[in-house]
């Protein structure tokens, strides 16, 4: 008796890698993006930076960078962790170079999640503060995506890179923040048009009212009664958008700003 051989099963391809900034604190946006890329497919870095949240009214969470890494291992991601300072104008660079040696291939997809929000208005501003807002919200986005650019190599006549920023529309009381989140929609819809020879999409998306420990009650409530759906947005809304625009289908969406917040009144 003859057995014939049975072929062996192609191998996995090899999973894309998303670059994933601001994943400082297990509840944030970025987090939950991180979560749901790794879910889908992607091998995940991504960055943080304790002294900004130990600055802030949550305070930094200890070991929240190795406990969301283990996570997104869990769900078959290599993950690199890479601790940035945005203010620093050759970050960019070393974080590519981090992620590329540490996951063994170049960046397909670059979310940009970090921001540097600390509330106050017209009158109250500072110029330190105005100059950190536009370093961390502006100037540090597009060299991210500037170096994103240089180093992408997609196959010829695909559409296949990908970056999305997340934006806010606040102004009133948080001028230095919404002025240079402005400023990043402006810049990341540029790469829309200036880096589509690259095959590379660009959208900027709004996720709206999402409570990751800053709200008041009173703001909560307020922000609750204000959207049609009557409560407040989550991580994995924010996340669900980005993995769409991130995958295959989600090709044709490019150059826009787009509003993920549950109808919410203006």
């Amino acid at each position: 008796m003859t057995t014939t051989a049975q072929p062996s099963p192609a191998p996995d391809p090899p999973r894309p890698i998303a670059l994933i900034t601001g994943v400082g604190r297990s509840i944030g946006i970025g987090a939950g993006i991180a979560r749901r890329l790794a879910a889908s497919g992607w091998d995940v870095a991504f960055t943080y930076w304790t002294p900004y949240d130990r600055r802030m009214e949550w305070g930094a969470e200890p070991g929240a960078a190795a406990s969301i890494a283990q996570e997104l291992a869990e769900a078959g991601a290599r993950t690199a962790a890479i601790e940035a300072d945005l203010t620093d104008p050759d970050a960019p660079a070393r974080i590519f170079d981090e992620a590329e040696q540490r996951l063994g291939g170049p960046v397909t997809a670059l979310v940009l999640s970090h921001a540097e929000s600390v509330d106050s208005g017209l009158l109250d501003t500072t110029v330190e503060a105005f100059d950190r807002h536009f370093a961390v919200n502006s100037r540090a986005s597009w060299l991210l995506i500037r170096e994103y650019g240089l180093r992408f190599r997609g196959e010829p006549g695909t559409a296949t890179g990908r970056i999305v920023a997340l934006t806010s529309d606040h102004t009133v009381g948080n001028l230095p923040y919404g002025a240079s989140k402005g400023a990043l929609d402006r810049i990341t819809l540029a790469a829309a048009h200036e880096l589509a020879h690259l095959g590379v999409t660009a959208n900027v998306v709004n996720p709206g009212p999402v409570d990751t420990g800053w709200m008041s009650d009173d703001l909560r409530e307020a922000l609750v009664r204000g959207t049609p759906l009557g409560r407040l947005g989550t991580p994995r809304d924010t996340a669900h958008l980005v993995d769409f625009l991130c995958s295959p289908e989600g090709q044709w969406i490019n150059g826009q700003l787009l509003k993920s917040n549950g109808g919410a009144a203006a």
